[in-house]
């Protein structure tokens, strides 16, 4: 290879992408080296060593649908698992592509139990815009990859966290994702609208598919609605905050755009940066903002609702519940009980 082609051998794949097609971002997640003058290399270049024999983890995988080349890499390593359990038997089409993750259609195995089923896949952290995501983590315990809380004596993983090591930056990736999964087992068990949860994996996560062989489901930012179905499927949406705050979670990020519109009925997705309603100081703001948002949309369905009101309700009653509440409630008891000693008895 030619001097004007080399490959740092330090870099990782994912890095060496960013590198071409976002070199802001890979500085700034990649780990701290010794930084050699050399040329930068051609797209080519790596495109040619990403796909060579070490990297064909396409082998053995059958796809209708035909990834860009260098999407290929990352998608055919993260649904290997689903190929070897039985979840899935084919990648057919992609049907969202997102800043944090690309979903796609995908015909379900026999261990599925489904015709269909959606295979929501991350990007690489080199290819995903940067975020701020500190705030959705305040209050949230680390999870492992098994879904478990990393318990806060595991020094190893707590140092590589708060030294945003490529290690550490590997396990807030897993938390994070396993965030999303997790959300999707508790809500689907307790009724809510989301998909079904059916299996996760290293940089994926699989679940219940909405739509048909032809179109998934749209979000509701893409459809008009009829005034009496909005109104219902406001009340609906509602239910679901509901839900969530009286499990302490927020969604962190409802909009139109992250619910389903299906057979005239919603389903709630993207749950990564669900906030822990009781430890996360922001908790109300982004319950508002949650709600706003909501709001909005169905007001140009003709739904009139009053965003600040609805939210203060709904805090109220699942949340404002602090231990200066407590305390407080605590005290007027006491008081109430001195008075009541303290009243003469009546002859």
């Amino acid at each position: 290879m030619s001097n004007d082609n080399r490959i740092d051998r330090g870099q990782t794949e994912y890095e060496r992408y960013a590198e071409l097609y976002d070199p802001e971002y890979a500085e700034a997640v990649r780990p701290a080296r010794r930084k050699l003058p050399r040329a930068k290399p051609s797209v080519e270049a790596v495109l040619d060593e990403l796909t060579d024999e070490s990297y064909s983890y396409e082998a053995g995988l059958k796809t209708t649908y035909q990834p860009a080349r260098f999407e290929a890499v990352w998608l055919y390593d993260s649904l290997r698992a689903f190929y070897d359990t039985g979840m899935i038997s084919d990648v057919l089409a992609i049907v969202k592509g997102g800043k944090e993750a690309n979903v796609y259609r995908a015909q379900g195995g026999k261990a599925a139990n489904a015709e269909f089923v959606a295979a929501k896949v991350y990007r690489p952290r080199a290819f995903r815009n940067l975020r701020n995501d500190k705030m959705y983590r305040e209050g949230r315990e680390v999870l492992g990859g098994d879904g478990k809380v990393v318990k806060k004596n595991e020094d190893r993983i707590m140092r590589a966290l708060g030294k945003k090591t490529g290690f550490g930056a590997e396990v807030a990736h897993t938390s994070w994702l396993m965030y999303e999964y997790t959300t999707l087992q508790h809500l689907h068990a307790a009724g809510a609208a989301v998909p079904r949860p059916l299996a996760v994996a290293t940089n994926s996560v699989l679940m219940g598919y909405i739509g048909d062989a032809y179109r998934a489901a749209p979000t509701l930012h893409e459809v008009r609605l009829e005034r009496p179905l909005a109104r219902r499927l406001f009340d609906a949406v509602m239910h679901n905050v509901e839900l969530m705050l009286a499990a302490d979670m927020i969604h962190g990020d409802l909009s139109a755009y992250n619910i389903l519109f299906w057979d005239d009925e919603i389903t709630l997705i993207d749950f990564p940066q669900v906030t822990n309603a009781i430890g996360n100081s922001h908790a109300r703001m982004i319950l508002r903002r949650d709600v706003q948002r909501v709001c909005d949309y169905f007001a140009l369905q003709g739904v009139q609702a009053d965003a600040s009101a609805i939210a203060d309700t709904l805090w109220y009653r699942f949340q404002a519940r602090s231990e200066n509440d407590i305390q407080a409630d605590l005290s007027r008891l006491l008081a109430q009980f001195t008075d009541d000693e303290e009243e003469p008895a009546s002859e």
